[in-house]
């Protein structure tokens, strides 16, 4: 490792890291390469070569979360879970990945280095490889420290069909655990705002979990990461695609201490917070006893719940059965309570 990349300087990212000079390249091998390296990295080739068969997945994401390191992760981890996630909720399981990385002029190198560094942890979690990648600089003040992009691939395997058009009339509703986690998680970072419970993000790769579940029944229809928009965006995005009426169950909904003290106090609506290590599936009815116990034998099922059932409908709707036992229309959200969440 060069001196450019010692934690214990005060030095940071300049432009001529983007400028494709020697600077550059001090930056992808003193750094990227450095920890995110592997065979098909370290051939450092304008385009990654790799071998694939069967039906591929292929998705793409970009990540502005603000700040950059919130209790529970990072704009890192966040950029790599947030990719394999995505592949996992067509049924995919997650291989590579490319990162591209928008870097403003004067963000401390210790701060980089600490992001690529969950990047690599989370990737070897998510057991994927990132073998692609690319780096610019901009000017001070027009990246507000760092963008990521990452693409992934994956393999859908042989006779997985999941699709947010899946939904069947009598399908049960899972959510995999507490709600609202990771938007809360940023805000109080975000914000300086404490709570008697801590809450930090959710921000996990669900691929192991995926597995199990569909290890355990081929009739998981729907398989959804409530992120941008949380749980009101997900459920009218299935609900449009599939055609159905859905219905969930306010009480049934879990949620941690902190969140609902967060949501009272600011006024959020927890239905349409972000999460980032939690997911929606639609299963037959009579599997679900199985795909429950299943889940919750998985660390990121633990507190997994049916939350909710698919309903036959002339028109797809999302409707609430709040805890007093009236019903309301859950709309898909016009705007975004909290800006640069993810």
């Amino acid at each position: 490792m060069t001196d450019e990349f010692n934690t214990g300087d005060n030095r940071s990212v300049l432009l001529s890291h983007g400028s494709g000079g020697r600077h550059t390249q001090e930056l992808v091998q003193g750094l990227f390469a450095r920890e995110l390296g592997n065979p098909i990295l370290g051939r450092m080739d304008d385009s990654a070569t790799i071998e694939l068969e069967g039906r591929l997945a292929f998705t793409t994401d970009s990540h502005v979360v603000s700040p950059l390191f919130f209790p529970g992760g990072d704009i890192g981890r966040l950029s790599v879970t947030g990719t394999v996630n995505d592949l996992a909720m067509v049924g995919a399981v997650p291989l590579y990945l490319s990162a591209g990385f928008i870097i403003e002029e004067g963000l401390p190198m210790a701060d980089l280095e600490r992001i690529v560094v969950s990047m690599r942890d989370a990737s070897r979690e998510a057991e994927v490889q990132i073998v692609a990648g690319d780096t610019k600089v901009v000017e001070h003040g027009a990246a507000d420290g760092l963008f990521i992009t990452t693409s992934g691939i994956g393999i859908i395997p042989a006779g997985v069909k999941v699709s947010g058009a899946g939904a069947r009339p009598g399908d049960a509703i899972i959510l995999s655990g507490t709600l609202g986690d990771h938007g809360v998680a940023v805000l109080s970072r975000r914000e300086g705002i404490t709570f008697d419970t801590d809450v930090v993000s959710d921000c996990a790769p669900l691929g192991g979990l995926v597995r199990r579940m569909l290890e355990t029944s081929k009739r998981v229809r729907v398989l959804r990461d409530p992120t941008r928009g949380g749980l009101a965006a997900s459920l009218n995005e299935i609900a449009s695609a599939s055609g159905v009426s859905i219905e969930i169950y306010e009480e049934a909904i879990p949620m941690q201490a902190g969140v609902q003290a967060a949501c009272e106090m600011l006024g959020l609506d927890p239905l349409v917070l972000a999460n980032e290590g939690k997911l929606l599936a639609m299963v037959a009815d009579q599997d679900v006893p199985r795909v429950l116990e299943e889940m919750r034998a998985h660390p990121l099922g633990a507190s997994a719940a049916v939350i909710g059932r698919v309903e036959q409908s002339d028109r797809a709707r999302v409707t609430v059965r709040t805890v007093l036992g009236s019903r309301r229309v859950l709309i898909m959200p016009s705007g975004e309570q909290l800006p640069r969440i993810c």
